[in-house]
């Protein structure tokens, strides 16, 4: 026996042999039977085994979530070849691969195979128009309210059994691509009892697959009685069934499928003219039905989407994101950006003390990522990744910011200010945190990067390394925040000093790299003369007397640097790095100073 498991997309499928007279678990701690793009698959979730030509499943007790067989969730049920479960959004099939496929010359005699063509029926009316519209109206709520499209798919089927009085049976199938086998995502028939139900595999490929137009099929008398085989219907005692494609990306490949008989009828009633067929008023009924789910389910995948973009963009990127141009406004190019990356301090310390109670430390942590992309967003940047503790965001894609440093230093020093508010309030859940943040400007390729499946808005190129070195560095020169260069010097042209100010630091070479690089400091505005200074505030003065020193410091006068340091507060941790260069090497710059601090270690 084999087992055949097949996910949302054409590549999420495996099949494997079953072994016979064993157990095989089902569930994500059995390698060899995960499903590993199924989110709903349990570490064990069932228990498979070959029995007399059979598959017996068995539930396990710690899988939360449920196992559904003939559009029912079950606990324990055996399959035949042929069938299927489905778990999550991914259906299992035994096959018996000893089985010949079924001969087409064994199907039910078709009486007709009719195809509506698009707007076939738009100018005909409602016999019984009151009951329809009736049941029409309810569709709205029907989507809006479902919890979960499992609860959708069975509002959806009993509200169909009551629209169609004529069918017997009601299914909503998938069909993921033309090729693809046929899944039945919920059945119902009107009269509890009667059996199963399996929709006509052809009539879901012609209608869903091949033709994406609602497909009519008529059969003659069932051959049963002959002991003929149906490999299409299963269940025989149908005469006629109709399958309607429902529209749109929401919908993809879904189709709602009716069944019934002739109940007296003659055949010749659903052989006739449209405008007289004895279904027509049910086969406009369901393509309304089926018009009206994919509109709504378009608005609220849109919605989702637009939801979620809202995380990570900031209004101005909305707006394109939102236009008509947007797939190709996504598409990934070269362009000039500017990265900030901004990593939480204190969590490894926090992390340790609140081992037991990790839930409460994932909130902290998602309220201070909460903080950093605030203000991201507030400053028109794009949040790019969370990576653990740390976020990342850029500017300067898809839109050209020339403003594009000025918005990122006001982000970080709106960060940098958010922790330092929290940080005076021990009662405050993110008391103990503090960030280090590095910008840095260049080059880089911006854009939906990665594999089609797993694709995400970035920004890749060595400007993005250099921010993160930025950040790591912020540890050992002992600020909040660092820039390099080109963002420096961008902060001197656009950036008004009573927003921020730049403090050049040192000229360092980073652990691991050959080129030395000048660091600044990004800080915020001069506090007023009158007003008391919050520690490790800078003057004017303070500036001009570390710069001073910093120049001393690069030509080898180490005296006078020495001396101007002492100028600068002693409460300021930025001069700290040069002070105990100074001290650590006597007061006197070592043979072939060039003006360089290495930086031992990455942190």
């Amino acid at each position: 026996m084999l087992l055949l498991a097949q996910g949302p997309n054409p590549a999420d499928s495996w099949r494997k042999v079953l072994p016979a007279d064993e157990i095989v678990l089902l569930g994500r701690e059995s390698p060899e039977w995960s499903a590993s793009w199924e989110p709903f698959l349990a570490r064990r979730h069932a228990e498979l085994a070959v029995r007399a030509g059979k598959l017996k499943v068995r539930k396990l007790q710690e899988a939360t979530n449920p196992i559904f067989h003939a559009g029912q969730p079950v606990e324990a049920f055996e399959l035949a070849p042929g069938g299927s479960f489905v778990i999550g959004r991914t259906t299992f099939t035994l096959a018996d691969p000893a089985a010949a496929p079924p001969s087409p010359s064994n199907d039910r005699p078709l009486v007709e195979a009719r195809t509506l063509a698009p707007h076939a029926l738009d100018s005909l009316a409602f016999r019984d128009a009151p009951h329809r519209l009736d049941v029409l109206s309810r569709l709205p709520d029907v989507i809006s309210s479902a919890s979960d499209d499992a609860d959708l798919f069975g509002r959806l089927v009993d509200m169909l059994l009551a629209g169609i009085r004529r069918a017997d049976a009601v299914a909503i199938v998938a069909l993921p691509t033309p090729n693809a086998p046929m899944r039945v995502l919920h059945w119902d028939r009107r009269l509890a009892g009667q059996g199963d139900f399996e929709p006509s595999r052809r009539l879901v490929h012609a209608a869903v697959g091949d033709q994406r137009q609602t497909v009519l099929h008529v059969w003659a008398a069932s051959p049963s009685a002959a002991g003929v085989a149906n490999p299409y219907t299963l269940q025989e005692q149908f005469d006629w069934a109709f399958c309607t494609p429902v529209p749109g990306e929401a919908c993809s490949g879904w189709g709602l499928y009716v069944a019934g008989r002739f109940h007296g009828a003659a055949a010749s009633t659903l052989l006739a003219p449209w405008d007289t067929n004895e279904l027509r008023d049910d086969v406009k009924f369901t393509k309304l039905v089926a018009d009206i789910l994919g509109s709504l389910r378009q608005v609220q995948l849109l919605r989702e989407r637009q939801s979620v973009f809202r995380r990570f963009f900031s209004p101005g990127v909305l707006s394109v994101l939102s236009s008509g141009d947007a797939p190709r406004a996504l598409e990934p190019r070269e362009t000039d950006v500017t990265v900030l990356f901004c990593d939480l301090r204190g969590f490894s310390r926090t992390a340790e003390e609140a081992s037991n109670r990790l839930l409460d430390l994932l909130n902290r942590v998602s309220a201070a990522l909460g903080l950093m992309t605030q203000n991201i967003l507030h400053n028109r940047g794009a949040i790019a990744d969370f990576l653990g503790d740390a976020a990342m965001g850029f500017w300067g894609w898809p839109l050209e910011q020339p403003g594009k440093v000025e918005h990122a230093c006001r982000a970080a020093l709106g960060i940098r200010a958010a922790f330092e508010d929290v940080g005076r309030d021990p009662a405050h859940p993110l008391f103990g945190f503090r960030v280090g943040i590095g910008i840095a400007t260049g080059r880089a390729v911006a854009g939906g990067i990665g594999p089609p499946e797993q694709a995400k808005v970035t920004v890749f190129g060595p400007v993005v390394n250099l921010a993160s070195r930025l950040q790591d560095m912020t540890k050992l020169l002992r600020v909040p925040i660092l820039i390099d260069e080109p963002t420096a010097h961008a902060v001197r042209e656009q950036l008004p000093p009573e927003v921020g100010r730049i403090r050049r630091m040192a000229k360092v070479r980073p652990y691991g790299l050959e080129t030395p690089l000048v660091v600044a400091e990004l800080i915020p505005p001069a506090p007023p003369p009158d007003a008391e200074r919050p520690d490790g505030s800078l003057t004017e003065a303070d500036l001009r007397a570390y710069d001073q020193a910093l120049d001393a410091f690069l030509a080898g006068d180490w005296h006078t640097a020495y001396r101007l340091l002492h100028r600068v507060p002693p409460d300021d941790r930025g001069k700290d790095v040069l002070t105990e260069f100074i001290l650590k090497n006597n007061r006197t710059p070592p043979p072939g100073w060039d003006g360089i601090i290495p930086l031992a270690s990455k942190n």
